[in-house]
């Protein structure tokens, strides 16, 4: 038996990868989503009103770590099968 035999004798077949973990819910990236549009609406305000509102401010800076939260523990989140 030659080399050339032993190598095209061998299975060309590949081992499977096992599959990744399916991270992340679609949900908490659209709450995620609709915390930075909060955050949007409440810093538009508080421009139009010459930034008089410190409280939109403030409510602007809360909504947008809210929605920076969210968004880091949705990928920690495993999906449900």
């Amino acid at each position: 038996m030659s080399v050339v035999e032993d190598e095209t004798s061998a299975p060309t077949e590949r081992p499977v990868a096992d599959e990744p973990v399916r991270r992340g819910w679609a949900t908490l990236y659209a709450v995620a989503f609709g915390l930075m549009l909060g955050a949007g609406v409440a810093l538009a305000a508080s421009s139009l009103g010459s930034l008089r509102s410190m409280g939109l401010l403030w409510l602007s800076g809360s909504l947008s770590i809210g929605a920076i939260a969210v968004a880091v523990v949705s990928l920690f989140v495993p999906r449900r099968p």
